[in-house]
């Protein structure tokens, strides 16, 4: 008879992640606490520094806490931002001036920080969406409750927007939507495709993302009438901070 293997016991360093991670979703830690340090866990635990310093990696790398140099290692919880991917494009929405992000946050306090608008040149795959080798380009970097969440590069072609308020760092009421609508090109359809991978490094600094975060990549076209491209869109959002919300009739 052959007898069935005998499942591994999980490591120490496991079971003390685990004990602890069960204490962060229950609440015992919030958002911003400090955790136990190694000096605490080793006399705990009765474990090796080394041992102690594997735990605390295991729920870094998992996203639900941070280290901070010379402090120790803090709770990094989130409640996640439910981006509705319809409901926030309505027309009706942006055009009653409003916000598209005012569909994602609600109530919760959020900021907008323009970090470029510049007209340059297209890179090949915006120049296939927008069939223009002239582009203006806006950056900007959105934060939720102070914390940073999404990075855009929202991409216009030049000969459209050049002279408009869709290249001043504010675009006014209804945002660059309502000003398309003004130029006779409101969009009438959009497209959205998604993926997810890891951060490049800058992505990673800008959005202050723990080791071992993946980043989700939505690429939005917007198209006016007669089917033609008039803005090519790049989220770049934290996954850990977004759950993507889509509605459909059956």
């Amino acid at each position: 008879m052959v007898e069935p293997p005998v499942p591994h016991e999980t490591p120490i360093y496991r079971r003390i992640a685990n004990q602890l991670r069960t204490a962060i979703l229950n609440d015992e830690y919030r958002d911003g606490d400090r955790l136990p340090g190694e000096n605490h866990l080793m006399h705990e635990y009765g474990v090796a520094r080394a041992t102690a310093r594997q735990a605390l990696a295991v729920l870094i790398n998992e996203g639900l806490a941070v280290p901070r140099r010379g402090s120790g290692v803090y709770v990094r919880t989130f409640r996640p931002i439910h981006r509705y991917g319809t409901r926030r494009l309505s027309r009706t929405h942006w055009g009653e001036g409003k916000a598209v992000w005012e569909a994602d946050v609600r109530q919760r306090p959020y900021s907008v920080d323009v970090l470029r608008v510049e007209r340059i040149r297209a890179d090949k795959e915006t120049e296939v969406v927008l069939l223009t080798d002239e582009v203006w380009v806006r950056r900007r970097r959105y934060s939720v409750d102070g914390r940073p969440v999404q990075l855009a590069a929202t991409y216009f072609p030049a000969g459209l927007v050049d002279g408009t308020r869709v290249v001043e760092p504010d675009t006014g009421p209804g945002g660059v939507y309502a000003r398309l609508g003004e130029l006779g090109v409101a969009p009438v359809r959009f497209k959205e495709e998604v993926r997810a991978r890891m951060p490049l490094p800058d992505e990673a600094a800008l959005l202050s993302l723990p080791a071992g975060t993946p980043v989700i990549v939505v690429c939005r076209t917007a198209y006016a009438a007669g089917d033609r491209a008039v803005e090519f869109n790049v989220m770049t959002m934290d996954a850990a901070s977004y759950v993507l919300q889509y509605d459909f009739d059956a």
